[in-house]
């Protein structure tokens, strides 16, 4: 079997790749049966060079290979017929915005593993840049808390070289007394949990949390039973909101009542009561006045979420009297963080992580004769036709 890590081509630029350098040197001697070609990049955070170094062949042309792999969705004109892709196809969804990538993999006769549902038998994924995502939705957050407030200017992440220069960036600050909630209790979140405990942030329980004042800033970790409920006063269950979250409804506002800071790091699902409304923001005793939107839905979820933002101009405000966009640091706004490609802020260190976890669960499937049905669960197409797992995509693909 002969894989090729191919070049980023989506625009803007992705420096990630799914393997660096000493990962994929690693993968070439755990797996001699396999053939491992890098296509050149002069974008791609580790140089070709690097590659070289370890002994991998650097090359312009891979189609000899079998098996694509990549981070971003593949432009349809650099799409190789007959071949095995793996990379984010942001196609499960159905996002009106890729029909024509899948319709091109079907029409191309690729057979299409798509990272996003690269699981475990349960449902719960194996590989993702989640942490990576809340590390840096985080320091987002505190950075734009320093901008606004004119309490300190930490520097972009994108202008560090790695997480241990984020961490040293974030010594140098001292926090106001704030209130910090964080929901989710998935790989985002805990990225983001990591932030908050390096800065020596006391973690409180929810009880203390809607009840206290504190001289010191602390923070909260709450999951979907703590910011929903059952209609029917009934106690909820986590699993079964999962499978049907009708006959729930929001129980978030009275920890809007007492936060500052909200990170947003949980999962949302299609029918989930929202967390807060735009009515909730007019509410008088609203007290949340920055979100870090780390999970990013649209216009959904998070009130304030009303468009991502970018890289390059990461925080914008949103008046709750008006609905609309004001600026960042207006007075009255909720100062928002919805940056959607966080984890291309910190390429290095996301790259080295997701590699580990590739290496670990994806490529042994190809020699095991995937006895843990990681490739099986993941393969959305073949033989040009949606496989049955993916067949509800059918209707997307031909554009109803």
């Amino acid at each position: 079997m002969k894989f090729a890590i191919i070049k980023e081509r989506k625009n803007p630029p992705d420096r990630r790749v799914v393997f660096s350098p000493k990962k994929l040197a690693e993968a070439k001697t755990q797996f001699p049966a396999a053939t491992f070609k890098v296509e050149a990049s002069d974008i791609r955070v580790f140089s070709d060079e690097a590659y070289a170094k370890e002994g991998l062949e650097v090359a312009a042309d891979i189609s000899d290979c079998d098996v694509m792999i990549g981070v971003k969705e593949v432009p349809l004109d650099y799409l190789i017929p007959n071949k095995k892709y793996f990379f984010f196809s942001h196609t499960i969804k159905k996002q009106p915005y890729n029909r024509k990538l899948l319709q091109a993999i079907l029409a191309k006769n690729i057979e299409m593993y798509d990272h996003e549902v690269i699981t475990k038998a349960n449902g719960g994924r194996l590989i993702g840049f989640g942490r990576y995502a809340g590390l840096v939705g985080a320091y987002n957050g505190f950075r734009a808390l320093g901008l606004r407030d004119g309490l300190f200017n930490l520097p972009k992440v994108e202008n560090l070289p790695d997480l241990d220069a984020v961490k040293k960036e974030l010594d140098k600050i001292k926090l106001p007394n704030i209130k910090i909630l964080l929901s989710g209790t998935g790989k985002v979140a805990y990225g983001a949990k990591e932030i908050l405990d390096h800065l020596g942030i006391k973690e409180v329980s929810d009880a203390l949390y809607l009840t206290s004042d504190f001289t010191e800033p602390v923070y909260c970790m709450v999951d979907v039973m703590e910011y929903s409920k059952r209609v029917d006063g009934k106690v909820g269950d986590k699993y079964k909101f999962y499978d049907d979250p009708s006959g729930y409804e929001s129980n978030f506002m009275p920890y809007a009542k007492m936060t500052d800071f909200f990170i947003a790091g949980h999962f949302y699902g299609d029918g989930a009561p929202y967390l807060f409304t735009r009515e909730d923001a007019k509410h008088p005793d609203f007290k949340i006045n920055l979100v870090a939107d780390i999970s990013c839905d649209i216009d959904g979820p998070v009130a304030s979420t009303i468009r991502p933002s970018t890289i390059a101009d990461p925080f914008y405000g949103y008046d709750p009297k008006t609905e609309k966009e004001v600026a960042f640091d207006a007075e009255g706004a909720i100062t928002v963080m919805a940056v959607d490609n966080l984890p291309c802020e910190l390429p290095k260190d996301a790259s080295e992580g997701f590699g580990e976890m590739f290496l670990e669960h994806v490529i042994p499937a190809f020699y095991n004769g995937d006895k843990d049905g990681v490739l099986a669960r993941a393969k959305m197409t073949e033989n040009g036709k949606l496989t049955e797992r993916y067949v509800y995509l059918q209707e997307y693909v031909d554009g109803n």
